[in-house]
């Protein structure tokens, strides 16, 4: 398996996750949103098909967009002269894997690399944390993955914000 980016040349190949909305923007959305500089998709390859998929966009954390309590928490881990309204993010926007890939671990491997590749420091901007707003049914997989709640309650009636701290990481 190899992780490549995704170019306006690249040849998509079949992919279904079994959600729609996922499946439509690797098809539709990812090269626009590469092209619109709003997000950066990179594609996991085995043997010329798409075993997964993510994307990449930047994102923040702030005071007014989660509970006082994790934000009390977010905020203590900075020292007082580093205490904003609001720390840097690199956001998940669409996270896939194809159903003939589940329960392989791909996903999971994914994530590991995911963390690593942005750990590495070979970003041109530095952030903190990662966010996603992550499907209540694909909740258990960000947990297990380090990944914890910002909000006491779904963002909408499918979604969740949820982060994970880099620092973790070391």
């Amino acid at each position: 398996m190899k992780l490549v980016p995704l170019t306006p040349d690249y040849e998509l190949t079949p992919f279904d996750c079994g959600d729609s909305d996922l499946n439509e923007f690797l098809f539709n959305d990812a090269k626009k949103a590469q092209e619109l500089r709003i997000a950066n998709t990179f594609i996991l390859e085995d043997d010329g098909r798409i075993a997964a998929y993510f994307c990449l966009l930047n994102d923040r954390i702030s005071r007014n967009e989660i509970t006082s309590s994790r934000w009390k928490k977010i905020k203590a881990s900075f020292p007082v002269s580093k205490q904003f309204r609001s720390y840097p993010c690199i956001k998940v926007g669409r996270f896939a894997v194809s159903l003939n890939f589940r329960g392989q671990n791909v996903g999971t491997w994914l994530m590991d690399n995911l963390k690593e590749r942005l750990n590495a420091g070979q970003n041109q901007s530095a952030f903190r944390y990662i966010t996603v707003d992550a499907y209540l049914s694909a909740i258990p997989f960000y947990e297990k993955n380090g990944f914890k709640a910002l909000t006491k309650k779904e963002e909408d009636e499918h979604t969740r914000l949820m982060f994970f701290d880099m620092m973790d990481v070391l």
